[in-house]
């Protein structure tokens, strides 16, 4: 189980914070609106109404002790800013950003952020994706260069263990999970022997051009 602060509780935080502590980790969530929460109390593992942005109030929280801390809040850029800088100096181990634009994801990247979310933005490169290659169900990027992908098993594929497939020796992708879909379960870093089942889906890791050549297999 991971800790997790999250700061700004909108429509993105509360709903990141609400599934975190559906997957059982310890979620503490702070906002300034009474309101918001009185409505997230209960869906998480701790509710503080505080401003984000005093120093005061982010110091009391023992940001160093968490392992994760999410500045959700971005319609008030300077806000956000401002919280980051302070989370950044108090010691966050990992800080994860939501920025409203480009030019504020490099702002915020310059200040130490280490991962800089655009929800949107990345849900509509997810949705492309999808629409153009249908056998991918979910794409993350993790680098300019590199990305896990989700993928629906090839026909040509089912029947055959990993190793057979030859995925990193044709591809240089890795295997870093198996989804059966209908069991829903998920089989973390496989076997090489495992065999490739109607239903299955493949979590896979590696270059995006390499990732796009498999994404076209049938």
């Amino acid at each position: 189980m991971s800790s997790f602060l999250v700061i700004g509780i909108g429509r993105f935080g509360s709903s990141l914070a609400t599934e975190l502590y559906q997957m059982k980790h310890s979620v503490m969530v702070v906002d300034a609106n009474e309101s918001s929460i009185t409505s997230i109390v209960n869906h998480v593992t701790s509710a503080i109404i505080g401003d984000c942005k005093d120093e005061t109030v982010l110091r009391s929280l023992d940001v160093p002790s968490f392992d994760c801390v999410v500045v959700s809040m971005a319609s008030n850029i300077e806000d956000n800013i401002l919280a980051t800088m302070i989370l950044k100096e108090l010691g966050a181990k990992m800080l994860v950003c939501k920025a409203q634009n480009e030019r504020h994801a490099k702002i915020l990247t310059q200040l130490g952020a280490d991962r800089v979310i655009r929800p949107e933005f990345d849900m509509g490169k997810r949705v492309a994706h999808s629409l153009v290659q249908g056998s991918i169900t979910d794409q993350l990027e993790i680098s300019p260069e590199y990305s896990i992908m989700e993928i629906i098993t090839p026909q040509q594929w089912i029947g055959k263990s990993i190793e057979k497939i030859k995925l990193r020796a044709k591809y240089g992708i890795s295997v870093i999970a198996i989804h059966h879909t209908e069991q829903e379960k998920i089989k973390l870093f496989p076997d090489p022997n495992s065999i490739l089942s109607i239903g299955d889906a493949l979590i896979l890791i590696g270059a995006k051009h390499d990732l796009d050549t498999i994404s076209g297999l049938k």
